[in-house]
């Protein structure tokens, strides 16, 4: 299990990445923010550029498309840039982000929120935002890096996520919903007949952006784990048209209202598992007003990028890790790995202690989340962040016929294109040494002192008097 990080955040100064122009700051002056020259075209170069440099370093797009609004990209497209925006090692971000989950901090009102330095209730979202195209079929423009906030309307209690939202006109926006709170939030409104108010927030700090992807019981506000990650309470405001609260020093707020009874075509867009998601009939947001900072930045994730896919896949590995382990003492750490698209394919190391404990966790992994596919389970000698150790650990220690599960008919990803509307099969690999064989057949060959060895002090390179060497010295 990774280390508990109480003794390395410092509780007196905020991490980096609670502010988003301090975290931009941070990356300049690392050489990981790449300015742009004005003029990108918002229809696919926007994207093109972000995806070129995905990994490696963030975007600034000024006057993107002639638009006065910057647009910024690959925020947190690296998992240790992760670890520095919360002010921890890489390897205690699962530990801090539990911690941070378990022991929430409620958010603090304010009254004059920078969010609201300008207000605009004449709404035309392609007049006011520049919203890029990303990917060659997408159906048009889409925010894809907006906290979408909804409100329990039985509680009060708010829900952070981030959903794929498409300009469909002047004033709306389709929503792909789904199942999870936020739709169970509309349901509710909309069998009484009701909008279920909402607020799209753009540009978000990164400890905020993380905190949106908590998996958590519903009636759990996304906020409060926020406020836990930067230290302190969060500040809020409300907005101007209803009772959502949303971070104070965002750049941009959306605000409307989810209608009853209302679908509009929507799709197809280019989704995490690396194809499109279909056109289909799906849930309508009206815009009732846009707020803003006086002058805002647009932060926009391109479907399918590294950043979409690190920015779910951390935060939910944090989640995976406390469920299993307060049902699995045994496990130690978990990885959702790039080639599952940092959903699918779940690696679960544990410290094995009986026999059958290993399928037992895959089946607790299968039901953790429906987008977890395929778990894999290894002992605690093989580094699940390494896909060959990973598939060597199968590779060697697997048989099919002993250690495989199979669970048919269950319900999935609706994004994964080889199911049937989101219901098909998950699978778990046990590839754990049995507890009763015998010492050597298992044991790992090792050379003795290889990772002592200094190479610059034994080693040069080879020049054009190589042959000369095998000369023996007399």
């Amino acid at each position: 299990m990774p280390s508990m990080p109480s003794n390395t955040v410092d509780t007196t100064t905020p991490p980096v990445g609670a502010s988003l122009r301090g975290w931009l700051d941070h990356l300049q002056q690392s050489r990981r923010l790449s300015v742009i020259e004005p003029g990108t075209d918002l229809r696919f170069q926007v994207a093109a550029i972000a995806n070129r440099l995905d990994g490696r370093s963030a975007s600034l797009f000024p006057r993107p498309g002639g638009h006065d609004i910057p647009v910024i990209s690959g925020l947190l497209s690296h998992r240790d840039w992760m670890a520095e925006a919360m002010g921890v090692a890489p390897s205690e971000v699962l530990a801090r982000f539990q911690e941070a989950s378990l022991n929430p901090i409620p958010w603090r009102e304010v009254s004059t929120p920078v969010c609201q330095q300008v207000v605009h209730r004449d709404v035309d979202l392609n007049r006011l935002l520049p919203i890029p195209t990303h990917n060659e079929h997408d159906s048009g423009a889409y925010i894809t890096a907006g906290l979408l906030i909804s409100r329990n309307p039985r509680t009060g209690v708010q829900n952070v996520s981030i959903h794929r939202l498409q300009v469909s006109s002047a004033n709306r926006l389709g929503a792909l919903l789904l199942p999870r709170h936020t739709l169970a939030y509309f349901q509710e409104t909309e069998s009484a007949g009701e909008d279920l108010e909402v607020a799209v927030v753009v540009g978000n700090d990164p400890l905020t952006l993380m905190a949106s992807q908590a998996i958590v019981p519903l009636d759990h506000d996304e906020l409060e784990i926020a406020g836990a990650l930067h230290g302190e309470p969060l500040k809020v405001a409300q907005c101007v048209t209803n009772r959502i609260r949303v971070p104070a020093d965002a750049e941009i707020v959306i605000e409307g209202r989810l209608l009853a009874n209302a679908r509009e075509e929507e799709g197809p867009f280019g989704e995490f598992p690396q194809y499109y998601g279909e056109r289909a009939e799906r849930h309508v947001i009206e815009v009732d007003a846009i707020t803003h900072r006086e002058a805002p930045m647009f932060h926009t994730i391109v479907g399918g990028g590294l950043e979409h896919l690190l920015l779910g896949g951390i935060p939910r590995e944090a989640t995976m890790l406390a469920h299993l382990q307060r049902s699995f003492p045994s496990v130690r750490d978990v990885h959702l790995a790039r080639g599952g698209v940092c959903r699918y394919h779940l690696y679960v190391q544990i410290d094995k202690r009986s026999e059958g404990e290993g399928k037992n966790v895959i089946l607790g992994a299968l039901g953790g989340h429906y987008d977890i596919k395929h778990v894999v389970v290894v002992d605690t000698d093989v580094n699940i962040h390494d896909p060959n150790e990973v598939e060597w650990a199968v590779a060697t220690r697997f048989q099919a016929d002993r250690d495989l599960v199979l669970v048919h008919d269950s319900q999935g990803s609706k994004l994964d294109p080889s199911t049937r509307d989101g219901v098909g099969s998950k699978m778990g690999f046990d590839a754990t040494v049995p507890l009763d064989a015998p010492p050597m057949r298992f044991k790992r060959i090792r050379v003795p002192g290889e990772e002592d060895v200094d190479l610059d002090a034994v080693s040069r390179a080879a020049g054009d008097d190589w042959q000369q060497q095998l000369i023996p010295s007399r």
